[in-house]
């Protein structure tokens, strides 16, 4: 268990009961806590742990071991499986080059067979499409055909009937490496963690605020958004059983169809990119198109140039952009119509685009939640290289690649009461 840190709505420990009880067999669940995982940081790792401890909890409920091993799983699982005489190893999917990287190099070192379930798309990625998708409208389709066949209700783990008694004592049953350990244990105070708290916050936005999703998704002053990526980050909460939930909601067509455009194609649309891109978090992975005009305009005069300290301690002259840095540093998250301003801002105010993705994603994966994770290496991409995007009116610095700036914002919504809110927040 890796993405989907969960027990109910997890097709890959279906999958895993299945095989357990087809072949008599023990159920165990084992995570491989990775001291220093690119970008995580204490908030992270903490956010995560409270999870996992109700995660044991969970498991232990339902007759299901539960192991914590200290090194990743390429290094740690062969020699573990063959301790414990493993019939099957089942891994939930994650497009991201180091989870792909682990998946290969345990195919070519292990004794039993792997099964990979995805469990994070309601349509799993390899089926959805076979090739990295241009933009949604030519990914939307395919997912509109599969969801008849895919968008269902999830049946529930059960009791395991067989004991999983053979696991050695000495593997580490504590939370995390020596990194982790000597942190503090506060996450991010405002926000609850977990499966019950994913479960309950999701209910919360379906019954209470999705009604006012179309009005005030783009309003950041309003409290519009779900609010619940983090737990989707963390697989504490399944999409499939989010999007159950709204798509059987009494609300307006046009209500259920703009959240469910964001969850469920906008989100496997991301999948989509980093699973076919390598350079997903690289300027060769923008398109052609955005490339070229980026190098075209890579020598323009920029007004202002910050260094990545300056614009991690939100001191740039531009006090929206500094109020967004202060929200995602506080709270962990960024709505988002701002992050697509504050990452483009950064496009405008670094050397080169290169230098623009560097911190663009160094301040997203250490600073947000629900960071490292494809929708926001193709949330930047968008906003820096025209991923999923088209080509819009050229000016300087940005090239053709789509612009923003405060003003269009104040266009959009009260800045002032929003820097407002931020500064209450400190």
């Amino acid at each position: 268990m890796s993405r989907d840190q969960r027990v109910n709505d997890n097709w890959a420990l279906l999958w895993a009961q299945q095989e357990a009880l087809i072949h008599r067999k023990g159920l165990l669940v084992v995570f491989c806590m990775i001291p220093d995982y690119p970008g995580a940081t204490s908030r992270h790792y903490n956010f995560m742990r409270k999870g996992l401890e109700e995660l044991r909890g969970k498991l232990n409920q339902y007759n299901i071991g539960f192991r914590i091993l200290k090194q990743s799983p390429e290094a740690i699982l062969p020699q573990f499986l063959d301790t414990i005489d493993a019939h099957l190893l089942v891994n939930d999917f994650d497009p991201l080059r180091i989870k792909q990287q682990w998946k290969k190099m345990l195919i070519a070192s292990l004794n039993v067979p792997l099964h990979e379930v995805d469990t994070h798309n309601i349509v799993p990625a390899w089926i959805i499409s076979d090739k990295k998708e241009y933009a949604a409208y030519t990914l939307r389709p395919k997912i509109k055909r599969g969801l008849d066949e895919y968008l269902t209700d999830i049946p529930a783990v059960q009791p395991h009937p067989f004991n999983w008694n053979n696991a050695p004592m000495e593997v580490p049953e504590t939370f995390g490496g020596e990194n982790v350990a000597s942190q503090t244990t506060e996450a991010y105070p405002r926000i609850q963690t977990g499966e019950t708290a994913a479960h309950l916050a999701a209910v919360h936005f379906v019954q209470q605020r999705l009604e006012n999703y179309v009005k005030a998704r783009n309003n950041p002053c309003f409290d519009g958004q779900s609010g619940l990526s983090p737990y989707l980050h963390f697989g504490q909460l399944s999409p499939q059983r989010l999007a159950w939930r709204v798509s059987r909601s009494a609300l307006p067509a046009e209500t259920k169809e703009a959240f469910l455009e964001e969850l469920v194609v906008r989100r496997e649309l991301a999948d989509n990119f980093c699973y076919y891109e390598p350079a997903y978090d690289r300027v060769a992975g923008f398109p052609d198109w955005a490339r070229k005009t980026l190098d075209q305009h890579r020598n323009d005069t920029r007004d202002y140039v910050y260094s990545l300290a300056e614009l991690e301690n939100g001191t740039t002259h531009e006090i929206l952009w500094n109020a967004c840095q202060q929200d995602l540093v506080q709270s962990g998250k960024l709505h988002g119509f701002l992050r697509m301003y504050w990452a483009k801002k950064i496009l405008e105010w670094t050397p080169d685009p290169e230098t623009a993705l560097e911190y663009a994603i160094t301040l997203n994966d250490r600073y947000s939640l629900d960071g490292r994770d494809p929708n926001g290496y193709a949330g930047i991409a968008w906003s820096l290289g025209g991923v999923h995007d088209r080509a819009w009116r050229e000016r300087s610095v940005f090239g053709k690649i789509r612009y923003m700036n405060e003003a269009g914002c104040r266009r959009k919504f009260d800045v002032e009461r929003y820097i407002e809110t931020v500064c209450n927040k400190g």
